[in-house]
Order: structure tokens, then sequence, then C-alpha cells
């Protein structure tokens, strides 16, 4: 070929490839390579054989096409071949080789005739070859054979495209001259994957079976059908041949002398056959590495860089070093320590940002769930006015009270506060599930280690639990001192003197909140019917008076506006089909909330954005609804009772005084719980961490047991050294290479748009009077006497004089072509180029 520089690229691309073979990585590197594609019986691996020179591939029963094979073909003084999965192992018998491909590919898919997308790596060494590295992928076949499953054309289909879609593969479309070119599934495939034909190169088999008057000569010229990279011609041996164990080399000597001595093809004879189509693709082949080697270093060193530390710790690692055990326990307890305070405390590395965790949950749990548990716990306003009057007149007895009762607000309230303690222990509870969490998140750096992460969980778990129980205590004795003492000299409570008067300064206050935003973000409404486009999401705005909604979030169509009057919230349970998280907004008076709708049910990705937004609406004054027990049912039945004039005005400034009172109490216990369990068990529980995990893990155990590393961690350490050092033996292998050589430039690109049509080839602009009529596979050639074509340019352009053009044929036995009619003729001793 004349290009020895750029030839040795392909030995040291076929040494990158068994060194990532070794280690899984083939695939993944996209490594140059040129993918043989065809359909069945197209003479593919007759065109490989040729290559080698030697019959080594299995016949008549499609056993190799169930694999790709990847043939590596290297020069050499010696003959021999090798297999990657018997790495050492030569052979010199080439029918053993043939055996070898049959057995390895039962070993893989079985003898139902399945296919496998797992390559078989054969290299073969011969001094009759030029180095190249074909894919031999499976013949594109339409109807399954023997056990072979339905979906045997589509499985194919994916396993070729799985090769050829790669940017860095050349694609060999391999195509019988007997058959319609334009129904070529190889050359349909290529033109999917490869529309501009920067990587396919045609080869036409079976020559010299076509029918008795016809030829391809305008196909091998790139006349009829064109490619960008044009066509070769091949002819293989017949099946007699094959049968009759003819010889390679004598089926190459025939060869030539059909393309020699056909009338059709004499005149392009040194552009046709099988050695042509070896130095074509050896050439295609080493220009493609040089072109890709660049991006392929650079993807390599970010590799290597990637992995640089992991190795560096990897290396010289002794498992069994006691030394090194007791180091690397102090250093993962240490890091354990360092990770549970970043996420408790905040840290601006290592940032989830798809949901809430640690401290940023436990946050939200003090200040939107805690609140909002506060206020479910709040009685209904008939149902509070009705135990006050009951109160009243228990206390009074059988007299009628002309005042009221100090005992009647006192009793109220301590039954109001008695109500505090399920949600100061259900806040307590989600505290202590967070922290677990945090603590199991924490401990997946310790995954390397099986028994440490156990045994570091259940420790801290367990210390946990401990502390929930004096938490919980805690809580507790905090409801039972207010309940201790009842101050109604506390500096913000109203007094009997003013219940009245601060009450409707209160309604007043509450009126001039005005539409202050308390919230925006997305939610959808679920309940709209189907036929009115079912449901859709909308931009929510909260105000301190309306829930709006619009369009999107530039909030500037407005969809509606819904009054807060009135307004309650309660749960919907999650629908068996549904994603999302479900709560309805509902009137108390049963009127229509949203057009002709009695609720309005607004659906969230998340349970934390319901129980958000639900406190959020509690700010604004819509409450949750109130679960009606049987006995409360039974009561507000039969119990109709009607005040006086003067039990009334008794129940009123009662009910505002318990107001009063109970808003000091829930300002106190909203403050005094987050400090509670901050102290008694998120801090204290870092203090134990910090100060009492590693002496408690030296007591659990052997600690050299504690520290025996998982299987998974030994597997990952020895792919990483082996990683590394491939990605080093490659680099070094790039580096040695020098790419300052001359390559044949790409062919002008040509119209295509044939491929996969309908019709039998491109339609082409009516003939001149002068111009011959262009032939297809089917037609005679035209007489000797007919005049010559004019030597105009058509779709490729002006033939290429180089001698490694495919698209640059000689005629030596033709005419010289005429020139076009607006330029002299030439002189009879001007040559003209062929």
């Amino acid at each position: 070929m004349g290009n020895r520089g750029m030839e040795e690229l392909i030995p040291l691309v076929n040494k990158l490839q068994d060194a990532f073979s070794s280690i899984g990585q083939a695939c993944n590197l996209d490594l140059p390579q040129i993918a043989v594609v065809g359909g069945q019986s197209a003479g593919k691996s007759s065109v490989l054989e040729n290559f080698v020179g030697r019959d080594f591939l299995p016949r008549g029963s499609g056993i190799v096409t169930r694999r790709p094979l990847v043939l590596q073909l290297i020069n050499s003084s010696a003959e021999w071949a090798e297999f990657l999965h018997c790495k050492g192992k030569k052979f010199t018998d080439f029918d053993e080789v043939r055996q070898e491909i049959e057995g390895e590919t039962d070993r893989v898919t079985g003898a139902n005739k399945g296919i496998s997308p797992v390559p078989i790596n054969l290299r073969v060494y011969s001094p009759n070859v030029l180095n190249l590295t074909l894919i031999d992928l499976p013949g594109i076949t339409k109807v399954p054979v023997g056990d072979q499953p339905a979906d045997i054309e589509q499985q194919i289909r994916d396993m070729i495209m799985q090769f050829i879609t790669r940017e860095s593969c050349l694609i060999l479309a391999v195509t019988p001259a007997n058959t319609d070119l334009a129904n070529s599934d190889a050359l349909k495939l290529a033109k999917d994957v490869d529309p501009q034909g920067l990587r396919t190169i045609g080869v036409i088999t079976k020559l010299d079976l076509m029918d008795e008057g016809t030829d391809a000569r305008d196909v091998l010229e790139n006349k009829l059908l064109p490619l960008r990279r044009g066509y070769i011609g091949v002819v293989n041996r017949s099946q007699k041949d094959i049968d009759g164990r003819k010889d390679i080399k004598a089926a190459l000597e025939a060869e030539r002398k059909f393309f020699l001595s056909h009338p059709a093809y004499r005149h392009m004879a040194e552009k046709m056959g099988t050695p042509r189509l070896q130095k074509l693709l050896n050439q295609q082949l080493t220009n493609h590495i040089r072109d890709t080697l660049p991006a392929f270093r650079s993807k390599l060193q970010s590799q290597l860089l990637a992995l640089d530390k992991e190795a560096e710790e990897y290396r010289g690692y002794r498992p069994d070093d006691p030394s090194r055990k007791t180091k690397q326990l102090l250093q993962m307890v240490q890091q354990f320590s360092v990770d549970f305070e970043k996420r408790i405390e905040g840290s601006g590395d290592q940032v989830d940002t798809v949901e809430l965790s640690g401290g940023a949950k436990i946050n939200r749990i003090f200040h939107e769930r805690f609140p909002f548990e506060l206020v479910k716990m709040e009685c209904d306003e008939k149902e509070m006015r009705r135990e006050i009057s009951y109160a009243i007149k228990n206390i009074h007895g059988i007299r009628t009270g002309l005042f009221t009762p100090d005992m009647a607000f006192e009793a109220i309230v301590k039954k109001q506060v008695i109500k505090l303690k399920e949600p100061c222990v259900k806040c307590v509870d989600m505290v202590i599930q967070e922290l677990i969490n945090t603590v199991r998140q924490c401990s997946n750096k310790l995954e390397c280690f099986p028994m440490l992460r156990e045994e570091t969980e259940r420790i801290v778990t367990s210390h946990i639990r401990d502390r929930e129980s004096r938490a919980k205590d805690q809580v507790l004795l905090l409801i039972d001192i207010q309940l201790s003492y009842i101050n109604t000299n506390h500096e913000d409570f109203i007094g009997f003197a003013n219940a009245q008067q601060r009450s409707s300064q209160t309604n007043k206050s509450q009126s001039s909140a005005g539409n202050q935003v308390i919230r925006k973000g997305w939610l959808t409404i679920n309940n709209i019917s189907i036929m009115k486009g079912g449901a859709k999401e909308y931009w929510f705005v909260l105000t301190a008076e309306s829930l709006s909604w619009f369009k999107d979030d530039e909030e500037k169509e407005k969809k509606y506006m819904l009054p807060l009057d009135n307004l309650k919230v309660r749960d919907v349970e999650k629908s068996f089909m549904s994603s999302k998280h479900i709560f309805c907004i509902f009137n108390t008076e049963s009127r229509n909330v949203y057009k002709d709708n009695r609720t309005l049910e607004l659906a969230c990705d998340s349970q934390d954005d319901v129980d958000s937004w639900k406190s959020s609406l509690l700010r604004a004054g819509v409450y949750p609804e109130k679960t009606i027990t049987v006995e409360s049912e039974k009561t507000t039945s039969t119990d109709n009772f009607s005040m006086d004039p003067q039990l009334e005005r008794k129940v009123e400034t009662i009910r505002n005084l318990v107001d009063s009172y109970m808003a000091i109490v829930n300002k106190c216990i909203r403050d005094l719980m987050p400090k509670t369990i901050m102290h008694l068990m998120i801090n204290n529980v870092k203090d134990f961490i910090n100060a009492e995990l590693l002496a408690q893990l030296y007591s659990a155990g052997d600690q050299n047991a504690l520290m025996d590393e998982s299987q998974e961690q030994a597997q990952r350490r020895d792919e990483v050294l082996r990683t590394h050092q491939a990605l080093k033996e490659a680099l070094a292998i790039i580096g040695d290479i020098s790419t300052s050589t001359i390559t044949v430039p790409l062919p002008p690109p040509v119209d295509t748009s044939w491929v996969g049509g309908s019709t039998g080839g491109r339609r082409s602009p009516p003939p001149s009077p002068t111009a011959p009529r262009r032939m297809s596979s089917g037609q005679r050639p035209a007489p000797r006497g007919a005049p010559p074509p004019p030597n105009r340019p058509g779709p490729l352009g002006p033939f290429n004089n180089s001698a490694d053009s495919p698209q640059a044929p000689s005629r030596p036995n033709r005419a010289p072509p005429s020139i076009p009619s607006r330029r002299p003729p030439p002189s009879p001793t001007r040559q003209v180029p062929p």
C-alpha cells in the first residue's frame, strides 16, 4: 500500500483490543473496527476466508452467524491462529479453528440456533494477509429456522445496530450481484446509521453468477446506485468449489482471470478483486484509526485520572494486616462521625438535590409538621362552647350562679393541655425515625466492611432508642408542668376584664392581614372530568384570604380565585392507579367549592409536599377536618341545649380566656419542644458517636473480624487495579504512534436517496441524443459502435485519478471519452487521462 507508517497503527489497535477485552471493556471504548454486514448467503464468510487464505468458518448450518466474530488479521512470517478465550494456545490446523468456533458458539447460545451479542475473538497470523480487524455479524434473515425464536430478524437487526451505530465503525456492506441492489438489506442498514456515506464501503459478490448477457458494470463504476466510497467486486468460490476443497490461492487466480477476461470488467480489473479490497480496507481503517486516536487518547486519560486516587489507595494493599485494620477502623469511625454531623448541621459538599434529609427534614418536622399536629388537636367551636356550658352548670350545681366561675376555665384549659401530649410524642417519633435514616445513610460508606456497618448501626440505633424513652419522659413532663399551675398573671393573658374587648381586637388584627402571600407552587387538580381534559397541573398562590391558580408560574393568566371562608382540609385515600398523594378542600356549609364540584382535590408528588401545603393552609386559617367519633355523634344528636343570655355571656368570656391561655401554652410548647429534642436526642447522639462509638466497637468483639472486607470490595479492588494498569499500557502504546503520514482524501458526497426506496434505482435525467443509455444490472452492454458518453461530472464529480480510489476506473480498451461541445476537440496527440 505504500503507507508503512500507518499500517503499524493496526497492530497497536489490536493490542488495545486485547488489553481491554481481558477486563471486559472492549465494547465500551469504541475501538475502530470494520463491521461486515449482509444477508444470509451473501458471501460474507467467503470474503473473510479469501482474506485469510484458509477454510476456517463453519458452513451449512448457520453456526457462525449466531455470534459476532471479531477477526484480527496480522501479517506475520508464520501462519497460525489464536482465540482470546484460549489465550496461549496456537492453532495451526484451521479445521480445529472451525471446530473451536462451533464449540464456543454452542457453549454460549446452546443448540437451539439462538443468537448472542457476545463476540468470539479470533486472531490469525499469516504472511498472506494485510493488517485488518473485521467483525463478521450474523446474516440478516427473515424467517426463523428450526428452534430459532419468532423475532429472530429483530434480534439480529438489534445486534447489528449495536455495532454499526458507533461513529468509529466502518461498514462493509456485502450484496450479491444476482439480486436487486436497491433492495439490499446491508445498504439499507448502512444508510440508516451513516446517511452521509462517510463510513460505508460496498462489496458486490457473485458477479460470476449473473444471468448471461447482464453485468454490474454501472454499479461497480458507481454510476447507477452511487456510494460515496464506491463499490468493489469480488468473485468467491462456488459451493461446488468449497465441497471439492478448492484451494483459495487457485480461487484468487481464477478471480483475477475472470476480471481480466470479462469484457465489461477488464478495463477496471486492477480496481476489483479480493487483494484490492484488502488494500482498500487497510487504508481506510488506518486512516480512520489515525482520525480517532486523539479523542481516544483523551477518553483514556480521563478514565485514568478518575481511577488514579482509588488505585493508589489499593496499591500495596494487604487485607489481613492488623495495623492496617486498626488504622482503617479509626478512619471509618471518624468519617462516620463527620458525615453524621454534616447531615444534621448542614454542609456545602455532597448536597442531596432530590429530597430533604437529615437536619433539613428535622427542621421541617419542628416548624411545619409539629405545629400542624398541634392545630389538629384543637376542638370544634360548637363542641368547645358546649363543654364550657356544661362545666359552668356542673360547677354551680343546684344553684344558679351570678358570676363566671374560675374552675370552669381551669377545667377546660387542663383538658386542652392534656390533648397536647399526643402531638408532642408524635414529634419525638418522627425525629427518631429521621435520625435512624440518617445513621443508615452515613453507614453506606461502610459497606466495604459488612460486619463493621452492621455493628455500627446496631450500637448507634440502640443508643437512639435508649434516648427515646428519656426524651418522651421529658416532653410529657413539660405537659405535666403546664397542668400543675395555671398562671393567670402571665403578661400575655388577657384576664376576665379584657376578655370581650381583646376578642374583638384579635378579630380586627386577623382581618388586617390582607393578601399576604403565604405559599406558591405547582399542584395538580385531580377531580377534573376526562371530558374537560382530565387532571391538570397549575401554579397555585396561597394568600391570607384566597387560593388562586394560574396557567404557569409567570402568573399572567389566572384560572380561578377561591376565597378561604368556611373552607377546611381533609385527606383523600391514594388511588390504586395513581402515584400522587392527594388532599381536598371542601366547604363546611356543603356548597360547591369549584364550579360544579363540592370538593377541590389537589395532588402532590410526595407526602412531604402534602404536609407542607396543609401547614401553609393552616396559617391561612383553613383548618383540617375533625374526625367525629360515635360518642360525639350521639352527644350532638341527643343533647340539644339552649343558653340564656347570661350563660351565653359567661361561655363567651371563658371561651376567650381559654383561647388566650392556650395561645400562651402553644407558644411555650412550640418553643420548648425543639430545644428539648435537640438537647436530649440530637446533640446527645452526636456526642455519643464522637466520644463513645469507637470504644463500643472495640468492646463488641474482635476488631479484626469487624474489618473483614466484603467479597464485592475485593472484586472491586482487583478490577480497579487491572483497569488502571490496562489504561496505562494503552496510553503508552498510543504515545508511541506517529501519525505524520499521507492519506487518501475522502471522496465527494453523492445522492444516496435510492437506498431504502421502493423503486429499483436512482432516477436519472433523460439521455441526450449523443449520450449512451445508462445500464442497470439487467441490461446488455451497448454495442461497440455506440458513441461514447460525454465527460461531464455526475453526482460524484469527474473520476478520481488516484490509484487508491474505487471510483476511478481505467478504460484501456475503450475509446477516450468525448469532450463537451463547448470546448475544442482534443488534438490527436493529446492524452486524456483514464
